[in-house]
C-alpha cells in the first residue's frame, strides 16, 4: 500500500541541534536579554508547537520572526544527514509519498537535501514559510497527496511532534535519534517509538509498536 510518510528534518533527518539552538538563543537575546534561554529552555519549546511555544514566553510571533530575518541565517553548509537515514529514504521513496514538514525555512532544507543529493526522495518541503503549524502542514500533505490519516505518518523527535501529529489524526512516530530523549517522546504517547532509522521500513500499522 503506498503510504505517505511526514518527515521532520532537525533532529530526524540531520543532526544541527548545536546550531539550531545557537539560532534561537541568538534571536531571543536580539529581542530582549530577559529571554535568554539555556539547554533545557531550549528544548523545552518543543513539548508543543514551537511558534506557540515562543508567543508562550510573551513574545509577538511577528517580533520573533523579523529578529530571525535580521540575523545570518544558520549555514548548513556543513551540516550532514544522519547517513543511516539516507539508505531508509532511498528505499521508502521507490513506493510511497515522502515530504519534509519542519519549522525551520524550506531555503536551509532545500540547501541541504540538493547538496547531499537528497532532494529527489521528496515531492515537496513544508517549512515555516508555508504555516508555522505542523498540524495544518499535515492536513494539506494529506489532501494534497489523497492519503487517509492511517495511511500518513509523521516522523519526528520532540514531543511537539507527537502531539501535532495526534492533532491531525496521523500516525504518529517517534525517532528516539534526536532532540527529546525517549522517555520524554514515550510521555506524548506516539503509536510508534523508532530507535534507528531502518526500524521505519517495519511499520506495519498497529499502533503503539514499542
Amino acid at each position: 500500500m503506498n503510504r505517505l510518510y511526514l518527515f521532520d528534518f532537525d533532529g530526524v533527518i540531520v543532526d544541527s541541534f548545536s546550531h539550531y539552538e545557537q539560532f534561537v538563543s541568538s534571536c531571543l537575546g536580539k529581542i530582549g536579554s530577559q529571554y535568554s534561554i539555556t539547554e533545557t529552555d531550549f528544548l523545552d519549546l518543543f513539548d508543543d508547537n514551537f511558534y506557540e511555544a515562543i508567543e508562550k514566553k510573551g513574545i509577538p510571533l511577528d517580533t520573533f520572526l523579523e529578529s530571525a530575518a535580521a540575523l545570518e541565517p544558520i549555514d548548513y553548509s556543513h551540516i550532514e544527514p544522519f547517513q543511516s537515514v539516507v539508505p531508509v529514504l532511498e528505499e521508502l521513496s521507490k513506493n510511497h509519498d515522502l515530504v519534509v514538514i519542519s519549522s525551520n525555512q524550506s531555503g536551509p532544507i532545500e540547501e541541504v537535501l540538493s547538496r547531499t543529493e537528497m532532494s529527489h526522495f521528496f515531492k515537496a518541503i513544508l517549512g515555516a514559510d508555508y504555516a508555522t503549524s505542523k498540524t495544518a502542514k499535515i492536513r494539506h500533505a494529506m489532501k494534497k497527496w489523497g492519503k487517509k490519516p492511517e495511511e500518513t505518518y509523521y516522523i519526528g523527535d520532540t514531543a511537539g511532534d507527537m502531539l501535532e501529529a495526534k492533532r491531525a489524526g496521523v500516525r504518529s512516530v517517534a525517532a528516539t535519534w534526536g532532540w527529546h530523549p525517549e522517555e520524554r517522546l514515550r510521555a506524548a504517547a506516539p503509536d510508534y517509538i523508532v530507535r534507528t532509522p531502518g526500524d521505519l521500513l517495519a511499520l506495519d500499522g498497529a499502533k503503539n509498536n514499542y
